[in-house]
């Protein structure tokens, strides 16, 4: 199993209340991370790329924070999650050239993710008036078999859909490394990741929560893959989950941690706007807010398997769990947390995790690429 982390500029009012700066804080607070990341031995980091979403992601322009990223790290590999290619928000052709540039300035470290937005509030902003907001998939379905040729044809053969149009044209730059740059796709449901496979596209879980929540998903997703007709050049048969790490020397101290970082306001921010996931009846809608967890809550939450606390053998522990469950990767938000925290928990996880359950010094998505390309 690999290992990443995303990033998402994560800038609570209450951190806003205590520093004025806090918005710039948390930009260059995640490229420091990010560094530390690659410096330990993870092999990727995720970029949001969200409109309008106040405290939840202020991260807008992720396509300028992957270029810089692309200098200040040497090794992992950076990823859109998600670049969003609907015409209403991106031009289809502009997103290529964007992926396209970023795979030179990173030497071929770039990974395309795409997805449709985080609700109503960010899809309306750029549809409005969108009454059936799952119409975003369609949208994304006109759009997405349209890559692979824009960089692979010397000159685009052109494209007439129902929702945008190209004539014939030279899209440049190409690629740096053939064919072109992994693809993936930031899925919801369980329909969504059989499509996703079908389509030969590793699947980003953003929205898995626990072992159970990922049974039939990945059940649909690994069976399909197996059926794959690719909209690419190949097939990234991958599966990346997400969840929240604390680790430290002691599971005291990795708890008191966990509570200072108030995770429970990042989520009740993720029901605030993602208003297309499922709610579940005891989560409160927005403002009102799901309490803060204090040290016997995260314990609770540690049994149940729904975050990663505790010493690196702990941590391990976890992580093998998910890697039997079957995960491809594991990336760790890391929003909410202390930069004293986040960075001794990447530190403890390169140290003491990693060597462990990712003993291949290649991505696999660069085998995926590299095969495609001999």
């Amino acid at each position: 199993m690999e290992f990443g982390l995303f990033i998402q500029g994560y800038t609570p009012k209450f951190r806003r209340e205590n520093d004025s700066q806090a918005e710039h804080h948390a930009f260059l607070n995640e490229i420091a991370a990010v560094q530390a990341a690659d410096r330990a031995g993870f092999k990727y980091v995720w970029l949001t790329e969200h409109h309008f979403l106040d405290e939840y992601s202020h991260l807008s322009a992720n396509d300028v924070v992957a270029g810089y990223l692309a200098h200040a790290t040497e090794r992992i590999h950076i990823g859109s999650g998600i670049f969003n290619p609907l015409p209403q928000v991106n031009h289809p052709a502009k997103v290529a050239e964007k992926v396209a540039m970023l795979d030179h300035l990173s030497e071929g470290r770039f990974e395309f993710g795409t997805g449709r937005g985080a609700g109503s509030h960010e899809i309306l902003g750029f549809l409005p008036g969108m009454e059936d907001l799952s119409g975003t998939r369609e949208i994304w379905e006109d759009v997405i078999g349209e890559f692979a040729k824009m960089w692979l044809q010397d000159t685009y053969e052109g494209y007439e859909g129902k929702y945008w149009a190209l004539p014939p044209r030279k899209i440049l730059p190409k690629p740096y490394k053939k064919p072109h740059p992994p693809m993936w796709y930031a899925a919801g449901n369980t329909s969504s990741w059989e499509m996703c496979a079908l389509k030969g596209l590793g699947v980003l879980g953003f929205s898995v929560q626990d072992f159970e929540g990922l049974k039939p998903v990945l059940a649909a997703y690994k069976d399909a893959i197996t059926k794959a007709e690719p909209v690419g050049a190949y097939v990234n048969d991958n599966v990346m989950i997400t969840t929240a790490a604390m680790c430290a020397e002691t599971e005291e101290q990795a708890i008191r941690d966990y509570v200072a970082g108030r995770p429970m306001y990042l989520v009740s921010n993720v029901y605030r706007y993602h208003d297309t996931f499922p709610h579940p009846p005891e989560i409160p809608n927005w403002p009102e807010r799901i309490p803060d967890l204090d040290a016997a809550g995260v314990k609770a939450m540690m049994d149940a398997g729904g975050a990663l606390v505790g010493t690196p053998d702990q941590i391990l522990e976890g992580c093998t769990k998910w890697a039997d469950a079957g995960v491809d990767q594991l990336v760790f938000g890391i929003g909410p947390f202390s930069q004293e925290s986040t960075l001794e928990t990447i530190r403890l996880i390169g140290e003491h995790v990693i060597p462990k359950l990712d003993k291949d010094p290649v991505h696999s998505t660069s085998r995926y690429r590299d095969a495609a390309a001999s």
